[in-house]
């Protein structure tokens, strides 16, 4: 597979109708003189020597890539209130893994907003993968005041088995469901990961002691790209298929309107929208509503 032919045709996308006034207006964006990055739950990128005029020039530039999914974000006085409140998955995933000195990839890493928070823990190389040409060019956004060293590529998870190196950590956070085949899925990233490395998922869960899962027919909570949800014993079968050697569970939470809800920054429904109005226990279709399970799963041999 050559992965510089797909990357060359990923990035005509930069070409696009709907996606080139992004892309330009993140070539006009202010360079500050001085800039105070914090990695707390809201990602901050603190200036104040821009004039009214480019401060309302980074807020309409941000406004036009919505909708912002992951976050939140103070970009100078511009503060992206995003749908997902990203900060409370981090903060719980956050006491399970050490990136100190380790190559680290984040698959389907949206906006970026992970591997920003990742930063602080000193990783050596940080590599996100997402194929969509609107949360790349948020990332530059972003990263126009950041000046990481972050590498985004446009590529997706069937491409980490043949990425030019292996990965000491992947993360992998809200992907496997949507995917057809998700052994083939945990089969690749088991194949870009080093021996010793180790895969963070999380992923829809229905409740039940048997090793199952649901099929939607049609959609799960409106969403028509929803294609298996597993108990957790079956998905602990999937990771062993794979050829992980350990799962461990490390967390099952409900999803919350705490952490997922419309705000002015996304131009779309949201949770609120997917659950039965009278039965929030239950999506609009009558399935179980969104539960995540959060595994560690490591590849021990080579």
């Amino acid at each position: 597979m050559n992965l510089d032919t797909i990357r060359q045709e990923r990035l005509k996308a930069l070409d696009w109708k709907n996606i080139k006034p992004y892309w330009e207006a993140i070539q006009q964006l202010p360079t500050p003189k001085n800039i105070d990055i914090n990695l707390n739950d809201t990602v901050e990128m603190l200036a104040n020597n821009f004039s009214a005029e480019e401060e309302q020039f980074i807020y309409d530039t941000a406004k036009l890539m919505h909708p912002w999914r992951k976050g939140p974000f103070q970009v100078s006085k511009t503060f992206i209130d995003s749908e997902w409140k990203s900060n409370l998955k981090y903060n719980l995933l956050r006491p399970h893994f050490n990136l100190k000195d380790k190559v680290v990839g984040d698959i389907g890493c949206n906006n970026g907003y992970y591997l920003f928070r990742m930063m602080e823990d000193s990783p050596k190389r940080l590599i996100g993968f997402d194929p969509s040409a609107i949360t790349y060019c948020q990332f530059k956004f972003l990263d126009h005041f950041m000046k990481t060293d972050i590498c985004y590529e446009l590529l997706g998870v069937e491409h980490v088995e043949f990425y030019e190196h292996k990965f000491d950590v992947l993360f992998c956070l809200g992907v496997l469901y949507h995917r057809s085949d998700p052994i083939a899925m945990l089969k690749s990233l088991f194949k870009g990961l080093n021996a010793g490395g180790e895969l963070i998922l999380d992923t829809f869960m229905i409740d039940g002691e048997e090793e199952i899962c649901l099929t939607p027919r049609e959609r799960y909570s409106k969403m028509g790209n929803i294609y298996f949800i597993p108990t957790v014993s079956a998905l602990k079968n999937w990771c062993y298929r794979a050829g992980f050697e350990e799962v461990e569970v490390l967390a099952m939470v409900k999803t919350e309107h705490e952490e997922q809800r419309k705000t002015e920054w996304i131009n779309s429904q949201s949770l609120d929208d997917f659950l039965d109005k009278d039965d929030q226990s239950k999506t609009v279709e009558g399935y179980p509503a969104p539960k995540r399970v959060y595994i560690k799963a490591k590849r021990l041999k080579k």
